[in-house]
């Protein structure tokens, strides 16, 4: 079942996504900030239903479900603070409405009740992952076959891109590219360590003109961009090192990367974005979904610091949200289809 979650608040969002993502054959293929961006998501990606508060800036989330359920057809559940907008929230269009619990409340069976409703509303999930009456599937429709695979991190990111690379296997089919927050001078010692940490990729820093070729993980050297010069006709990218301005006082961006990747590769771009503190990747995530590709970010649960896929996750930039243990298997089913 593929969602949309529209909210202003970051922290409903992600405790949504975090929550709803723990269920099987459930895709958060977008979480957005206010009833216009749910539009707009909703027009790219068709999702199975949209889950919507309604107090929100630019179009409030009636506004929204007039047009969701209306011209577009696709069921709206109202999640909202105040039990009395049922009514409203009825008359705009929408399938079913929840009263929001405080905080501390979002437990099991309000995430059973909620999927009670979604199925209701959008149609039963079948164990092949598909739904009746609807074509979904685990993988995005529109997206893929994936060309290049893009990582970004920051704070906790050696040891989470570790077990992401560990779990991608042997002849993994596409080059990595690999933007870490670090400090000048101790690149080539990370390198080293990744190298012989992971007997099944290869890990290199990653040179200006380069052939990036499958199977190899190209690290952004501290202190410049890593980006794409041009992609030959073999499909592999040739590497570009740039020393252009620091974005958000960064260098090496992960947004800068990850924007690079989305322009040559479009929806063959497949990102990941770990463990981080900031805002680091948050646009450059939500500039691959714009461009048809997937981003994955990570699960609160296994963050060291959940500053950049929190971030990722308010800007609409991403389409799973994953615990660390789940995204080498995942990126690997993708890759595989």
């Amino acid at each position: 079942m593929k969602l949309i979650i529209a909210d202003d608040s970051a922290v409903i969002r992600a405790i949504l996504a975090q929550n709803l993502t723990k269920i099987p054959d459930v895709e958060i293929i977008a979480s957005v900030s206010n009833g216009r961006r749910a539009i707009d998501s909703a027009v790219r990606e068709r999702p199975d239903a949209v889950i919507s508060d309604i107090d929100m800036p630019e179009m409030d989330g009636l506004k929204a479900a007039k047009i969701l359920s209306g011209d577009m057809k696709i069921p709206v559940l109202i999640l909202s603070e105040n039990s009395s907008a049922m009514a409203d929230a009825r008359s705009a269009g929408a399938s079913d409405f929840m009263t929001k619990p405080s905080l501390d409340s979002y437990k099991d069976g309000f995430f059973s009740e909620m999927m009670e409703k979604l199925t209701r509303i959008a149609g039963p999930i079948c164990s092949s992952g598909k739904k009746s009456g609807r074509n979904s599937s685990s993988c995005a429709q529109d997206s893929g076959p994936f060309r290049i695979l893009c990582i970004g991190a920051s704070t906790g990111g050696p040891t989470a891109v570790l077990e992401v690379l560990r779990g991608l296997g042997n002849n993994f089919p596409l080059p990595v590219f690999y933007t870490q927050h670090i400090e000048i001078g101790a690149d080539r010692n990370m390198v080293n360590w990744f190298d012989s940490s992971c007997q099944n990729i290869s890990v290199r820093l990653a040179e200006d003109g380069v052939e990036a070729l499958p199977g190899i993980v190209y690290m952004a050297p501290a202190d410049r961009h890593l980006e794409i010069a041009f992609v030959k006709n073999n499909g592999h990218p040739v590497i570009k090192i740039s020393d252009a301005p620091p974005e958000r006082f960064l260098r090496p961006a992960v947004n800068r990367m990850f924007r690079s990747a989305a322009n040559f590769y479009k929806k063959s771009c497949l990102a990941v974005l770990l463990t981080g503190m900031g805002r680091d990747g948050a646009l450059g995530c939500r500039d691959i979904c714009d461009s048809g590709g997937w981003t994955i970010v990570e699960d609160k649960s296994t963050c060291a610091v959940f500053g950049m896929p929190a971030a990722a996750i308010e800007e609409g930039g991403a389409r799973e949200v994953l615990p660390r243990g789940r995204i080498a298997a995942r990126i690997v089913s993708l890759v595989s289809n």
